[in-house]
């Protein structure tokens, strides 16, 4: 009965259509790696932030547990309920308006439903430059890219989406509002509580809506894909390419061979412009003038082949090309999934430490492992690697799974933390990582997020199970 008077309370609030708990609800409730299903009491769509504190007081008084989610393409099953059945999925989907575009100030206030790409397109119709970019950006929100800190193609020029928020709405535990949505660059007023809420994973609080920084929209951008003998010279390649474009290069990927063979075999409809590269590097420079951009990529291609770093290299002659060469990179994930499933590392490194880092711990996964197929790529230009380990080829990706994901993630991770690393770079904890957290984290800092947690969220109603 308690159950249903919380339901029934709900359905006052957005509506009984936008309260779903019947028929298929894999859509929210089954994460985009098909690795969580939970079964949630109730899907809830509110459509604007009153409706959302509503909904949360609501889940208070009734003590129901509330998962947030934005476009359900997290990685590390963060965004769908347990299998309890007890817990409220709060899904901001239809939280799509753009609030505001200030031309002047260089800012954008969108709600947290809005669709990453809708928001690109909102700032390039004004004649600015949204440059978050990652492949889910079709379907990934705002929200949800906050709440994990997301990373993406251009961290390296514009840095990760902390960088690019300037302000937030966030609801409460309690259900209170706090409107943040300042377009300041300078407020030294307290404490940054926008930085508190960005890369919660919507354990403090529910990010409901964003002022977002815009930049003048580049002239030019061109894009050009390299061939590198090894991990070293494409890292001394990026030293090079950094001393050359200097902030002009917003963009250095980095894919494996073996990476390449899968988009190739599940995608034969791709072009493959380098098919015998050992590592590829995918280069973008931005700029104002179209022939000067071209001119200062091929003349750092001209030097680096000069100098061993690079033995073949294409650049794109039309924005189809460079289309096509970036679909590449971001074809790797969806060709994984298409092989099977495989254990996936979100890591960060200096990028100094990566060359080491691959020599060391490929061989040590061909001990431990032979036969296990490295798909290592991602963007060497901060450091961040996807470093994913597929199962032997002809083998059952879920019995390689059941069988050696722990001790794979042991190695990899031990390696990363030798290396100076993180275990995490842009995909966030979730549940995929809440237990693995500790033994990388340390002791202190594990207890100041418990201590922040207390006091945002004493009953532990905001995604529990998540993070810590």
């Amino acid at each position: 009965m308690k159950q249903e008077a919380l339901l029934a309370q709900l359905a006052e609030i957005v509506g009984s259509s936008h309260v779903l708990f019947e028929g298929d609800l894999s859509a929210w409730e089954l994460d985009w790696r098909k690795r969580y299903r939970g079964k949630a009491l109730a899907v809830v769509r509110p459509v604007d932030t009153a409706q959302v504190a509503a909904v949360v007081k609501a889940c208070a008084a009734h003590g129901a547990a509330l998962v947030p989610q934005g476009g359900n393409t997290g990685l590390v099953g963060g965004g769908v309920p347990d299998d309890s059945g007890t817990q409220v999925l709060l899904s901001l989907g239809r939280m799509q308006r753009v609030r505001q575009l200030d031309s002047a100030n260089l800012t954008m206030t969108v709600d947290a439903g809005c669709v990453l790409q809708a928001v690109q397109q909102a700032a390039d119709a004004a004649g600015l430059l949204f440059p978050l970019s990652l492949a889910a950006e079709g379907s990934c929100t705002i929200g949800g890219n906050l709440a994990t800190n997301a990373g993406g193609t251009q961290v390296l020029r514009y840095g990760n989406a902390r960088e690019l928020c300037l302000g937030l709405e966030v609801v409460t535990a309690e259900g209170d509002i706090w409107d943040g949505l300042s377009g300041l660059r300078k407020d030294n007023t307290g404490y940054d509580l926008r930085d508190m809420f960005i890369g919660s994973e919507g354990t403090l609080g529910i990010i409901t809506g964003a002022t977002l920084k815009l930049f003048p929209k580049p002239a030019a951008r061109m894009t050009a894909l390299a061939a590198c003998a090894d991990v070293p010279a494409a890292v001394d390649l990026l030293t090079l390419a950094r001393q050359r474009l200097d902030a002009g290069l917003t963009g250095f990927e980095l894919m494996s061979a073996f990476a390449l063979q899968l988009v190739a075999t599940h995608f034969p409809q791709l072009p493959r412009p380098l098919p015998n590269a050992a590592w590829a590097v995918l280069l973008e420079l931005s700029g104002q003038d179209e022939s000067q951009a071209r001119g200062a990529l091929e003349a750092l291609l001209g030097e680096a082949m000069e100098q061993g770093l690079v033995d073949d290299a294409v650049v794109a002659e039309s924005l189809a090309q460079s289309s096509a060469l970036w679909h590449l990179r971001e074809s790797i994930p969806l060709a994984q999934a298409e092989e099977g499933l495989n254990i996936k590392h979100d890591i960060a490194l200096p990028v100094s430490a990566i060359p080491d880092f691959v020599a060391e711990t490929d061989a040590a996964l061909a001990r431990l492992v032979p036969g296990a197929r490295l798909v290592n790529f991602g963007h060497l230009g901060d450091g961040n690697l996807h470093y994913n380990v597929q199962a032997p080829e002809g083998g059952s990706a879920a019995a390689f799974l059941a069988t050696h994901e722990p001790a794979v993630n042991t190695l990899v991770y031990d390696a990363v933390k030798r290396h100076g690393g993180s275990i995490s770079a842009e995909h966030g904890i979730g549940a995929l990582k809440r237990d693995t957290l500790p033994l990388y984290k340390s002791p202190v800092a594990l207890g100041l997020m418990r201590a922040i947690k207390q006091a945002l969220d004493p009953h532990g109603r905001l995604n529990p199970g998540r993070m810590l």
